[in-house]
C-alpha cells in the first residue's frame, strides 16, 4: 500500500495539530513554513520541514508537491490559503485540496474556483455543533462538501418522527441520500437493514442535493432545513 503524503502550508497551532495527529496514524507529513520562528523540527521530529512561501510556485516544486495526495492549506490568512490551494490543484494535480477559511465572511471564496475540494470554517462549524445540541427534530447540515454539493446532516430523532420504531429497510430514503451512522447511548451504529431507528438517536446521513435535504427531513418528521 503507498504511504499517504499530506503536505501542509502554515505551521502555526492549527498546522501543527493537524500535523501531529496525521503523524500518529501513520501518515507522512510535510510542513511549510515561510516564518523561521515557527520551524519546530523538535516539535514534531517525525515531519519533514521546509522553510518557504507556499505561494510561490518554486517553493512548491521544492516540495515535491505532484507525490502529495492531500495539502492542507492552514495558514492564517485566507488570502494565502486561496492561492496555496489553487496553486496546489492546477500546477501539480494534488487530489484533495482542503482549505482553513478564518474570517467567515470569506468563505464564500473558497470554492473548486480556487482549487478548494472541503473548506474548514471553525465558526461555521463551532455553529453547527451548538445547533446540534439545542435542537432535536430539526435537521443540521454540519458539513459541506464542495466538490460534490453533497452536505453531512444530523437530526436527533423526536418522539413523534414518522420512522420511530421502525426498520431501517422499511423506511425508503429518497434517491440521493444514504445514512452513515445512528448514534445512541454513545455508541456508534452501522445502519444494516434490521436497525432500528429510536426516538433520541442520532442519525448521520449525506444529502446530495438541497431537494434531497428536503425530503429527508419531511420524512424524520423535521421542518424543511434553511437555506
Amino acid at each position: 500500500m503507498t504511504r499517504q503524503v499530506v503536505t501542509i502550508a502554515g505551521a502555526g497551532k492549527v498546522g501543527r495539530s493537524i500535523a501531529s495527529e496525521l503523524l500518529d496514524n501513520g501518515t507522512e507529513v510535510l510542513l511549510i513554513e515561510r516564518d523561521p520562528a515557527k520551524i519546530r523540527p523538535g516539535a514534531l521530529p517525525k515531519a519533514r520541514w521546509l522553510q518557504a512561501d507556499a505561494c510561490e510556485l518554486s517553493s512548491l516544486e521544492s516540495a515535491g508537491l505532484e507525490n502529495c495526495q492531500v495539502m492542507v492549506a492552514a495558514t492564517g490568512d485566507d488570502k494565502v490559503n486561496l492561492v496555496v490551494s489553487l496553486l496546489a490543484k492546477t500546477e501539480f494535480g494534488v487530489p484533495r485540496v482542503v482549505a482553513r477559511v478564518n474570517h467567515p465572511k470569506n468563505e464564500w471564496l473558497f470554492t473548486d474556483s480556487w482549487g478548494v475540494d472541503v473548506a474548514v470554517s471553525a465558526p461555521r462549524m463551532l455553529t453547527a455543533l451548538v445547533e446540534e445540541a439545542v435542537s432535536v427534530g430539526d435537521l443540521v447540515r454540519l458539513m459541506k462538501f464542495r466538490q460534490s454539493d453533497a452536505s453531512l446532516v444530523e437530526l436527533t430523532l423526536p418522539v413523534d418522527s414518522p420512522v420511530a420504531g421502525r426498520p431501517v429497510s422499511e423506511i425508503s430514503l429518497p434517491r440521493d441520500c444514504a445514512l452513515v451512522v445512528i448514534l445512541r447511548g454513545g455508541q456508534a451504529v452501522v445502519p444494516s437493514p434490521d436497525s432500528t431507528l429510536e426516538p433520541g438517536d442520532e442519525v448521520l446521513a449525506v444529502a446530495v442535493t438541497a431537494e434531497a435535504e428536503t425530503e429527508l427531513a419531511a420524512l424524520l418528521g423535521a421542518p424543511p432545513p434553511s437555506p
